[in-house]
């Protein structure tokens, strides 16, 4: 426990040395948790199913920390992030096409016209696979309006 608490008390110490730092560009700092859970968004288009990336490869794009299997696919990457990264936001898309911001689950995918969607389950992944092109429309639509949104307001 004294250990414990020494490093606590370490880590406060360099945060409040290094605040104004922090302050004065907080959106230097990528999220800490993973996009897309830490699957790597190139292998969706690229294998035969998604792998998981690591931390020795990693990239950030519009504040989101994405990992990556290898430094190749984090190349990739790089030179057309937009091309990877998940539609709105990685939210579930059916989710998105009724209004609301649904956590996906990663491994419940499919790529459409070169763009990655998630969704939030099997089941919601069939709904959403009855009308895929209606359902991107509504997404599409809704998306402008939420985008912003606190998940939880919706």
């Amino acid at each position: 426990m004294i250990r414990a608490t020494a490093l606590l008390s370490l880590a406060s110490a360099c945060l409040a040395a290094s605040g104004p730092a922090l302050a004065a560009d907080p959106g230097a700092f990528a999220h800490s948790t993973p996009a897309v859970s830490g699957y790597d968004v190139v292998s969706y288009q690229t294998g035969a199913k998604p792998l998981r990336g690591n931390g020795n490869h990693l990239a950030v794009h519009d504040g989101e920390t994405y990992l990556f299997v290898d430094d190749d696919n984090r190349k990739v990457f790089l030179e057309d992030p937009d091309r990877y990264v998940p539609a709105y936001g990685g939210y579930c898309a059916y989710g998105v096409a009724v209004g609301k911001k649904f956590v996906a689950d990663p491994d419940v995918w499919r790529v459409v016209d070169g763009r990655l969607y998630l969704n939030l389950d099997n089941k919601i992944a069939q709904i959403w696979a009855e009308d895929v092109k209606g359902n991107i429309r509504k997404a599409d639509r809704e998306w402008k309006e939420i985008e912003n949104a606190d998940p939880a307001s919706l």
